[in-house]
């Protein structure tokens, strides 16, 4: 049996120790908010965050996670009642378009904006170029990046 947390909530999972974490969020967990894209870990869909940094979570074996943390889109709002600042920037410049690929561009953009929190467009696209958006809203997420960013100087601002 392996142990871990997901979202700051302890976990278990007895199951095939290979089995990726993807399919125990979404299966195991009912935690479908991180899809299911290319199964290789190169288009980013699936992307979530392990010990706080960004990870393929279809690459990633549940045995590797023993004492770990995971946060998904499902846990990644501070509470209840406001929205990470990554969250508040996609939905006020209308990023998504089908939305398939968007959990896993913020959760990539919330660890890259921990790193970078006063990017340059070449520091996104040198950082983010990898994560794949079948819609191409590459411009629409460029600027909810540099959107959170002044999010999260206002936040700091007030303390």
């Amino acid at each position: 049996m392996i142990s871990f947390k997901v979202n700051n909530q302890p976990v278990t999972f007895d199951g095939d120790d290979d089995t990726p974490l993807l399919w125990v969020l979404r299966d195991h967990l009912q935690l479908t908010g991180t899809k299911f894209s290319c199964g290789m870990g190169l288009c980013g869909a699936c992307v979530v965050h392990l010990d706080g940094d960004a990870a393929a979570s279809c690459r990633v074996p549940v045995a590797s996670l023993e004492g770990r943390s995971v946060t998904t889109i499902e846990g990644l709002a501070p509470d209840d009642d406001r929205l990470h600042a990554v969250q508040r920037a996609w939905l006020e410049l209308d990023v998504a378009q089908c939305g398939y690929c968007q959990s896993g561009q913020i959760m990539a953009a919330v660890e890259f904006l921990e790193r970078y929190p006063e990017p340059s467009d070449a520091d996104i696209d040198d950082n983010l170029s990898s994560m794949l958006c079948r819609c191409g809203t590459y411009v629409r997420i460029r600027k909810a990046i540099h959107r959170a960013a002044e999010i999260a100087r206002e936040e700091r601002r007030r303390g």
